[in-house]
C-alpha cells in the first residue's frame, strides 16, 4: 500500500501543467488592492480625511456610469482572451503536435494577461457593488475608481504585449529556436556533492542487479530527479543508489525503478528514494533534453507530411537541430556517478549518451525526407559542420552511420540523377569532415 504522503507526492508531480495559478494569485491580489483602496474613500466618507476637489470622478450616476462602461469591456475583452487562447492551442496542436502545448500553457504573458483581467474584473465587481446612494447617505469611493481606471488601462497595455507574443511565438523558426533555448541549461548535469573515481560499467551492473529492487508504485514518465538530495540520503544509510531510468524514460506499475545496495540494516531508504523521483503523466524538458530534440523532429515530420509539404521549416528544423547538437557536442561528458564529500560512490543514474541524440535528431526526418533532396542535403551539411566539434569517437562514428544512411536514402528515393549528384557532393563533404 502506498502512504498517503507518496500519493500526494505522485498527484503533485503528475499534474505540472496549468493555467490557473497565475490568474488565480492575481485575481487575489485584486481583492486585496480592493481592501487597501477602500481605506482612504472610507476615511473620506466619515470626515476623517479630506480629498482635493479635482480628485473625483464625478457625481453618484457618473461613477456607475463609468463602472458599468468598464465591467463590459473587460469582460469582452477576457472572453475574446480565452477564445484566442484555445484558438491557439487547436492551432498549436494541428500545425506543432499535441507535445507542445505545454509550451503555451506555462507561457507567463499568457498567464498574466488572464490573470490582469481577471483581476480587473473582480476589482470592478467589488467596487460597483460598494458604490451606492439611499435617501440617507452616498458613497463614492473615489480613490477606488481612480485605480479601475489604472487597472482597465494597465491591463489594456498588457494585451498588446500578449498580441505580439502570440504573433511571435507560433512562428516556426521562433518557436524551435526557443525550444533549442530550454536545452541548453538541460543538457548539463548537476555537479556531484564531491569526487571520485566512478567503477566500471561491469561492476556498476552488477552492483544494480544484486541490490534490493525499489518498485515503482505507479505507471509514467521519470520527470526530475533530485541527484543532492538522493546523494545525501544514500550517505546517510551508507548505501549505493542505482536509478535505473533516466528522466524521459516511461516506467511500468510494479517494476523496478531503482537499486539499492549495501544499505545499513533499519534504514527506510526506498520510500526516502521515491519521494526524489518524479513521475508524471507527460514528459518535461527538464532534466530531459532528448525530449527537447523529439519536439524539433515532431515539427518537422509534421512540416515534411504529404498533407503539409513545407520544405523551408524543415531545413529550418535541421538547421536548429544542429545548435542543438552543438550544445551536446560541448557539454562536459558525465558518466552518471555522483559521489559524496568522502569521495564515495552513492548514486549511479543512467547517462545520455550523446550518439543517442544524434540518432533520434536524424532519423525520423531523414526516413520522413527521403524523397526530398533539399532536406537530405541541408542535413548531410549539418554533419558535416558538427563533426570536428564532437568530443567522443562514438558520437562521430553516428554521424557517419546517418550521413551513409542519408546517401542510401537519396540513391533509392531521390529519382532525378541532378538532385542525387548534388546529395552525392554534399556526402563527400561530410565524410572528409569526419575523421576516420
Amino acid at each position: 500500500m502506498q502512504s498517503p504522503l507518496l500519493q500526494s507526492q505522485l498527484l503533485r508531480a503528475r499534474s505540472n501543467v496549468n493555467l490557473w495559478k497565475i490568474p488565480l494569485a492575481l485575481s487575489l491580489g485584486g481583492v486585496a488592492l480592493f481592501g487597501l483602496t477602500m481605506v482612504p474613500d472610507v476615511l473620506d466618507a466619515l470626515g476623517i480625511i479630506h480629498l482635493p476637489t479635482w480628485f473625483t470622478m464625478g457625481s453618484i450616476d457618473d461613477a456607475r456610469a463609468i463602472l458599468s462602461a468598464m465591467l463590459g469591456c473587460v469582460s469582452t475583452v477576457l472572453a475574446l482572451i480565452f477564445s484566442v487562447a484555445l484558438l491557439v492551442l487547436s492551432m498549436v496542436a494541428t500545425l506543432f503536435g499535441p507535445r507542445l502545448l505545454y509550451r503555451f500553457l506555462h507561457d507567463w504573458v499568457t498567464q498574466v494577461t488572464i490573470g490582469l483581467f481577471m483581476a480587473t474584473f473582480v476589482y470592478l465587481c467589488l467596487v460597483f457593488l460598494v458604490t451606492h446612494q439611499d435617501p440617507h447617505t452616498t458613497f463614492i469611493p473615489q480613490v477606488s475608481l481612480i485605480m479601475a481606471w489604472l487597472l482597465v488601462v494597465a491591463s489594456f497595455s498588457f494585451l498588446v504585449v500578449y498580441s505580439h507574443r502570440i504573433a511571435a511565438s507560433i512562428q516556426n523558426p521562433d518557436l524551435v529556436a526557443r525550444i533549442v533555448d530550454d536545452i541548453r541549461p538541460e543538457i548539463s548535469v548537476p555537479a556531484s556533492v564531491g569526487s571520485g573515481e566512478a567503477p566500471g560499467a561491469d561492476v556498476l551492473d552488477e552492483q544494480a542487479a544484486e541490490g534490493a529492487g525499489v518498485e515503482c508504485p505507479v505507471s509514467g514518465y521519470v520527470q526530475e530527479i533530485d541527484h543532492a538530495a538522493l546523494v545525501a540520503e544514500a550517505a546517510s544509510a551508507g548505501a549505493v543508489v542505482h536509478v535505473l531510468f533516466r528522466p524521459g524514460q516511461f516506467v511500468l506499475r510494479g517494476e523496478r525503478l531503482a537499486s539499492v545496495s549495501s544499505a545499513r540494516r533499519g534504514t527506510d531508504l526506498a520510500r526516502r528514494v521515491l519521494a526524489r523521483v518524479a513521475i508524471g503523466r507527460h514528459r518535461t524538458i527538464e532534466q530531459d533534453p532528448e525530449f527537447g530534440i523529439a519536439q524539433i523532429v515532431e515539427i518537422a515530420l509534421r512540416a515534411l507530411s504529404p498533407a503539409v509539404n513545407d520544405t523551408f521549416t524543415g531545413v529550418a528544423c535541421v538547421d536548429w537541430m544542429g545548435d542543438a547538437l552543438l550544445v551536446a557536442a560541448e557539454a562536459p561528458v558525465h558518466d552518471g556517478c555522483w559521489f559524496d564529500r568522502a569521495g564515495k560512490l552513492r548514486l549511479h543514474v543512467r547517462p545520455l549518451p550523446t550518439e543517442r541524440l544524434v540518432r533520434i535528431a536524424f532519423d525520423q526526418i531523414r526516413q520522413a525526407a527521403a524523397d526530398n533532396p533539399a532536406v537530405l542535403i541541408r542535413m548531410l551539411d549539418v554533419i558535416r559542420r558538427v563533426a570536428p566539434r564532437m568530443q567522443t569517437d562514438a558520437s562521430r562514428d553516428a554521424l557517419r552511420a546517418e550521413a551513409d544512411a542519408i546517401r542510401e536514402a537519396s540513391a533509392a528515393k531521390v529519382p532525378i540523377q541532378l538532385d542525387r549528384k548534388d546529395v552525392e557532393a554534399a556526402w563527400k563533404k561530410a565524410s572528409e569532415a569526419l575523421p576516420a
